[in-house]
């Protein structure tokens, strides 16, 4: 087993993933051994996966992976972008592990969230559109262990699962229908995650 860091560079990697990937870290470091952990840090961060024409060229199918936030109040947001253009334009599927067993309702429905950057962040589709672009996941994961995710795109159609459970059905609101996919955390925010593949 081997470790490799990666800050704001490509490298090629074969860690425990079977195939060679090239990442691109946005304002994140990476540490790859059996499973990819991304840092904590101010503002949003991505690790885009560069190396096979899956990653790069996206449009529809299926998504799946295992995640892991932890349960520290606003400082877990852990997900995957896709249809990536470029690194501040792309759709986002993420979960804020610290409210999935909130003793609030309020915060439990805040539990998962697809946004379409830049124009469509979680603040004006929250204010707009209040209850329609995220939800809570019913039964709650534990906030600090893994959970599965699998994410169908038929664009525009998005529809999330959570440990086989379905907790959220979107319409996108970007143009674009196909593009990069990567691995995406909030502010301040650390996550892990394994098992990804695509379909």
């Amino acid at each position: 087993m081997f470790r490799i860091f990666i800050l704001f560079s490509y490298l090629v990697l074969i860690a425990g993933f079977g195939n060679a990937q090239v990442l691109q870290t946005v304002n994140r470091s990476v540490t790859v051994d059996s499973l990819i952990h991304v840092n904590e840090a101010p503002g949003a961060g991505l690790v885009w996966l560069k190396k096979k024409l899956a990653f790069r060229n996206f449009s529809n199918g299926t998504i799946e992976f295992d995640c892991r936030g932890r349960d520290v109040l606003q400082q877990s947001f852990v997900g995957i972008a896709f249809h990536g253009v470029n690194d501040s334009t792309y759709d986002a599927i993420y979960f804020r592990p610290f409210n999935f067993q909130a003793a609030e309702e309020i915060r439990r429905k805040h539990s998962v969230q697809y946004i379409s950057m830049p124009k469509y962040d979680w603040e004006l589709l929250r204010e707009e559109h209040p209850g329609k672009y995220e939800n809570e996941i019913t039964p709650a994961p534990d906030p600090n262990t893994w959970f599965h995710v699998k994410i169908t795109v038929n664009w525009p159609q998005v529809e999330v699962w959570v440990n086989g459970q379905s907790v959220l059905h979107v319409t996108q609101l970007s143009e674009q229908k196909k593009g990069r996919i990567g691995y995406w955390v909030g502010n301040n925010s650390p996550g892990d995650w394994k098992n990804l593949t695509i379909k």
